[in-house]
């Protein structure tokens, strides 16, 4: 019996002992069995070496190896010791004439010298490793190694689907012996190249066109006052205030680039932000009025009166007050004096409304005074509501709208029955409605 071992399994492999038939008579006629043949120089049954008689007698890895009587198929790095010498086919006294050389070390190793030493089958490509597979020589044997990324399954080497084991924070992608960690928008990998952080998009050249807010796995971005976010979410649009109320301005808005303004009529001037102010050109200075007039401001503008306003029969008094003397005939039907006053009002006032207060400056006893519009009220726009005996009230009775200029000669008729006296005087009073509500 020979002992053959591949790695750790040992095969032993009953030979079937070969004796040679004996001669007849004539000793001219000689049988062997199968796996041998007659040797007619050495007058022996000589060994049938199949590994060269057969063509491919092993396939794929696997490596021929002569046997005594047949042959075998082993992985290439399996080796065969060989036993005891078989017996020859003509008897105990026969020699084979078909051996290997005897190994007196372990399994994967070799003589040399007196020792024994480690056979490197990877160099010698005695192994059976797989074209994808890294032979690695150990002593007495070797190991077939598979690439990182894969173990091994029995001789192949699968693919390890790293992606099972959750090695990524957000995405993983498996590849053919490895993997890929992916992030969300957003982030990016950390150094690791598992983990994800956020990342700062406005520090990246983020698209916002004004202001860019950072926020985890995105960004916002926002306008400064008086735009808005447009529909793509990054441009600034300009919001047009003055489309949006008639009042923000009390006289006129104009839009500008993020944000209005208020604009006045010419003779006001902007009182804050959005209120019109009438400006008083008698006090600035900024009127054209002569030494011989009177500066009267009214809303938007003003007007130059003269000084002198007394017209004949009438004189003089004072600035503003003229007499009409009781010598003169002419002054029988007129009032006893005039008295000249300015005033101003906008335009489309609420009515009806007291624009105006008379006050007697005299006083008789046992007098009734009594209030009237003498003059300069054609159109019926103003009426007197007396309050007692000695003033009234001058009412606007319609809505008016300027410019316009009304001169209105109020009279107090004062009657003393007593003396059976009669008397009035008058206050002609300029009103200038201003073009505006304000």
């Amino acid at each position: 019996m020979r002992g053959v071992c591949v790695s750790i399994l040992c095969v032993s492999v009953i030979l079937r002992s070969a004796i040679s038939q004996p001669p007849t008579e004539s000793d001219t006629y000689t049988e062997c069995t199968d796996g041998y043949q007659w040797d007619s120089q050495t007058q022996h049954c000589k060994d049938i070496n199949e590994c060269e008689t057969i063509p491919e007698a092993c396939k794929g890895e696997m490596k021929c190896f002569n046997h005594y009587g047949g042959y075998l198929c082993l992985p290439r790095s399996a080796s065969v010791i060989p036993a005891q010498d078989p017996p020859s086919q003509t008897g105990t006294n026969l020699e084979s004439t078909a051996r290997e050389p005897f190994n007196p070390c372990p399994l994967g190793y070799e003589p040399q010298g007196d020792s024994c030493v480690d056979v490197n089958e990877c160099e010698r490509d005695e192994h059976d490793c797989q074209p994808s597979q890294q032979c690695i020589n150990t002593p007495g044997a070797f190991t077939c190694q598979c690439p990182d990324g894969y173990r091994k399954v029995g001789t192949e080497c699968i693919d390890i689907d790293e992606c099972r084991y959750r090695y990524c924070q957000h995405r993983c992608v498996n590849v053919p012996g490895s993997f890929s960690c992916q992030c969300e928008p957003g982030f990016q990998l950390a150094g690791n190249n598992r983990s994800c952080i956020d990342v700062n998009e406005c520090d990246m050249g983020a698209p916002c066109q004004q202001r860019c807010y950072n926020t985890y796995g995105t960004f916002l971005c926002r306008c400064d006052q008086g735009y808005e976010l447009g529909p793509d979410g990054f441009a600034c649009n300009d919001i047009d205030e003055c489309s949006y109320s008639s009042y923000l301005c009390q006289f006129q808005c104009v839009n500008e680039p993020g944000k209005f303004s208020c604009q006045c009529p010419e003779g006001y001037q902007l009182l804050g932000t959005r209120l019109c102010q009438d400006i008083n050109e008698c006090e600035t200075g900024e009127h054209q009025c002569t030494k011989e007039q009177t500066c009267v401001n009214i809303h938007g503008a003003y007007q130059c009166v003269d000084t002198n306003l007394c017209q004949d029969p009438y004189i003089q008094i004072t600035d503003n007050r003229c007499v009409c003397p009781v010598t003169k005939p002419a002054c029988r039907d007129l009032p006893f004096s005039i008295v000249h006053r300015y005033m101003s009002i906008t335009s489309e006032r609420s009515v009806p409304s007291d624009i105006f207060q008379i006050q007697a400056t005299s006083v008789y006893p046992g007098a009734y005074n009594t209030f009237r519009i003498r003059s300069g009220d054609d159109n019926g726009d103003f009426y007197i509501r007396q309050i007692n005996n000695i003033s009234a009230m001058l009412v606007l009775a319609r809505a008016v709208t300027g410019p316009l200029e009304y001169t209105l000669d109020l009279e107090m008729v004062s009657v003393n029955p007593l003396l059976s006296y009669q008397t009035s005087s008058a206050l002609r009073l300029s009103i200038y409605v201003g073009p505006y509500a304000f």
